[in-house]
C-alpha cells in the first residue's frame, strides 16, 4: 500500500510539474500575440487620425485587410521584408472577422540600403482572397494584382479612380505616408500565432468565417470599422 501511494504522490507531482510548465510557455506566447492585436490597434488608430487617409469608398467595398505593424524593410542592393500581422474579412452583416495572424516575406532587386519600419494596410476588395491563404500562401504582384492605394478621405477627390487592383496597399513611417514595393511579397497562415492565441488548433478558415466564438478582439474590429 505505501509504494502504491508512493506511486500515486509521484504521478500526481509530475502532472502538476507538466502543467505549470505548459502554463509557463503558453500564458507569454499568447501575450506575444496579444501584444501584436494592440499594436496592430495602435496602427489602425493612427491611420485614422492623418488628414489624408484611405478614401471612404474603398473600405466601404473592401472585404479584407491585413495590417501589419513595424513592416522591416532592409537590404543593400539585395533588399528583403520581413513582418507579422493581423488579417481579417468582413462579415454580410458589415462587422469584421476575429483576427488571424498572418506572416510577409519578400525580397526586392536594386539600388537600396538601409533599414527602414513601416507600418502596413492591405486592403482586399474580395474576402475570397484572403479565404484561400487558408489553402496555402499567396504572392502579391504574382498570384494577385496589388497597387499602391489612393489617399483622401472625401468623395470628390476620388470620383475618378479605378478600383481595378485586388489589393491596395498603404504604408506608414514617421506619422507620413511612405512608398514601398510589395511585388514578389509573399503572404502565408502563421498557424502558430493562431494557436497561441487561441489556445487550440483553430483554422484561418473558421476564424474568417465569424463562427469560431474565440477571442474577439473588439477594439480592432471597431477601429477597423471607422477606417
Amino acid at each position: 500500500m505505501e509504494i502504491e501511494t508512493m506511486k500515486t504522490s509521484f504521478f500526481k507531482t509530475a502532472a502538476l510539474s507538466l502543467s505549470l510548465i505548459t502554463l509557463s510557455y503558453v500564458a507569454p506566447a499568447q501575450e506575444k500575440q496579444q501584444q501584436k492585436i494592440d499594436d496592430a490597434v495602435t496602427v489602425v488608430g493612427d491611420f485614422s487620425k492623418m488628414s489624408e487617409s484611405i478614401p471612404k469608398e474603398l473600405m466601404n467595398m473592401a472585404q479584407g485587410i491585413i495590417i501589419v505593424p513595424k513592416l522591416v524593410n532592409a537590404g543593400f542592393v539585395v533588399g528583403g521584408k520581413r513582418g507579422r500581422g493581423i488579417a481579417m474579412t468582413k462579415m454580410a452583416n458589415g462587422s469584421w472577422s476575429d483576427p488571424v495572424f498572418v506572416t510577409l516575406t519578400g525580397g526586392s532587386f536594386g539600388l537600396q540600403a538601409g533599414v527602414q519600419s513601416v507600418d502596413l494596410l492591405l486592403v482586399f476588395k474580395h474576402r475570397n482572397t484572403l479565404e484561400n491563404i487558408g489553402n496555402g500562401d499567396f504572392t502579391l504582384g504574382g498570384d494577385i494584382s496589388a497597387a499602391a492605394g489612393p489617399v483622401g478621405r472625401s468623395s470628390s477627390a476620388n470620383t475618378n479612380y479605378k478600383f481595378d487592383a485586388e489589393v491596395y496597399s498603404y504604408s506608414r513611417s514617421k506619422g507620413l505616408f511612405a512608398g514601398i514595393s510589395l511585388d514578389g511579397t509573399d503572404i502565408s497562415v502563421d498557424k502558430d500565432g493562431i494557436k497561441a492565441y487561441y489556445s487550440q488548433d483553430i483554422t484561418a478558415k473558421t476564424l474568417f468565417s465569424g463562427t469560431s466564438k474565440a477571442a474577439s478582439a473588439d477594439k480592432l474590429k471597431k477601429g477597423v470599422a471607422a477606417l
